[in-house]
């Protein structure tokens, strides 16, 4: 069934795109991240101009990322003072890369920018997860169980001033490196239409020493406020939020998040992290081939609203 989406100016199955959401829910559910780094690629390989599909992708990151954090909510997963900390850090940085964005834009150099910022990305990020997970799944299996969880280790973390308790969390550590942390990621939201959460639980599990079981649930509850507040930010400056395509995400969407937070509650976490790496290292492999592979058809851009 083709449905013409008005933004986008393209013809696409519309059953296409509600598989395409919900297994991008199924991965928000299970690895605590918004699936905005798989989507917004995937949309790029069926023919969504990148402009649209990274302001439309942001969209459908809160519906998945709502869904899933209510079922982190019913666990007692999410330590919300954390989650408001990253959060004042994470709508600086969107406000920051919607500027950013728009400057690209008026210089026509916005959809190289997007495309080489996920190569780039995805594959140092997929990289290293894939290779700690690794060597975590190797200590779990010489020990014969889970290995303690990395976390509490003294470092700079430890040393910074403008230090807070997070209770749920169980740590006592300086509010800069969340903040930073949440900075970061809201650039990136608003640049590559992401939720943030490959790198946000990396950094939440290595960088803040936050323990796997309550990483998940707080990511997803920052990752909501900062996509919602990029996606306003896109609609309201360059009017490139395709309202048809988001809805079709976000109904797929919704229902896989909850199918994926049951997936995740059962697998251990390694076996999450190593799953989630491999993703991330096949799409980031697909991107850079066509990025360096010459397209058949040169003017495809310009043709796609015709057909």
């Amino acid at each position: 069934m083709q449905i013409y989406l008005p933004i986008a100016e393209v013809s696409v199955n519309a059953f296409l795109l509600l598989g395409l959401g919900g297994m991008v829910g199924v991965l928000s559910g299970m690895f605590g991240v918004g699936g905005g780094f798989l989507m917004t690629p995937l949309l790029f390989f069926i023919g969504i101009p990148p402009a649209v599909a990274v302001a439309t992708e942001a969209n459908q990151i809160v519906a998945s990322s709502f869904s899933g954090v209510l079922a982190h909510f019913r666990r007692k997963t999410v330590d919300l003072k954390m989650g408001t900390v990253l959060l004042v850090g994470g709508l600086t940085g969107a406000a920051l890369g919607v500027v950013v964005f728009n400057y690209l834009k008026s210089l026509g150099q916005v959809d190289l920018l997007v495309k080489l910022c996920y190569v780039v990305f995805l594959g140092v990020v997929g990289g290293l997860m894939f290779i700690e997970s690794l060597q975590a799944l190797r200590k779990a299996r010489r020990s014969g169980g889970s290995p303690a969880p990395r976390r509490k280790q003294r470092g700079w973390v430890h040393a910074l001033p403008l230090k807070m308790r997070f209770r749920t969390s169980g740590l006592y550590i300086s509010v800069i490196p969340p903040v930073i942390v949440g900075i970061f990621v809201g650039i990136l939201s608003a640049i590559m239409g992401v939720g943030g959460g490959f790198i946000m639980v990396p950094a939440m599990i290595y960088i803040l020493g936050m323990p796997t079981k309550v990483v998940v649930g707080t990511s997803l509850f920052q990752i909501i406020f900062v996509t919602a507040f990029t996606t306003m930010l896109h609609a309201t400056t360059n009017f490139t939020v395709d309202i048809v395509l988001a809805v079709l995400l976000l109904v797929g969407g919704v229902i896989g998040a909850q199918f994926g937070t049951v997936i995740g509650a059962r697998m251990k976490a390694e076996q999450l992290r190593i799953l989630l790496a491999g993703l991330v290292l096949l799409v980031c492999g697909k991107l850079a081939l066509d990025l360096l592979l010459q397209p058949n058809e040169l003017y495809n851009l310009g043709t796609a609203g015709g057909h």
